[in-house]
């Protein structure tokens, strides 16, 4: 997976079905769509830490059995199909476990406010003066 986390091949369980959309007689009787499938809770590859981040994360995308399932079938080949799901599992556990910098406050220069209001007051004065005059001036 990465420097840290190496998902047991044992973990993954993968199941086969024919893809859908045209392709003809190839899509209707290959089985090429592959499923993938690993319960980030029972896993032995996650610490405690990380395990809590995963299922905080991906708390919206787990079956109810606790399972990440993701399928792939832009190949016709089985195997690629299954290169390709377990890709975007490592892809989706690398954003998983990455943890988000703290945001540091910041505040406009005194510049930059009074450059923002400046240019505020000048579209002001052009909108002013696009209007028909009244007649009490």
């Amino acid at each position: 997976m990465n420097d840290r986390v190496i998902i047991p091949a044992a973990e993954l369980q993968y199941t086969t079905s024919t893809g859908s959309g045209p392709g003809g007689q190839h899509v209707n009787r290959s089985q090429t769509r592959v499923t993938l499938r690993w319960t980030p809770a029972t896993s032995e590859a996650l610490d405690d830490r990380m395990r809590e981040r995963v299922l905080a994360r991906w708390a919206s995308v787990l079956t109810n059995e606790g399972e990440i399932l993701i399928s792939a079938s832009s190949h016709r080949s089985q195997k690629r199909n299954l290169d390709e799901a377990r890709r975007r599992l490592a892809e989706r556990l690398r954003a998983a476990l990455e943890v988000a910098r703290r945001r540091k406050k910041t505040r406009p220069s005194r510049g930059a406010v009074q450059r923002r209001i400046t240019a505020k007051k000048q579209r002001s004065q052009t909108k002013k003066q696009r209007r028909r005059p009244r007649y009490d001036d």
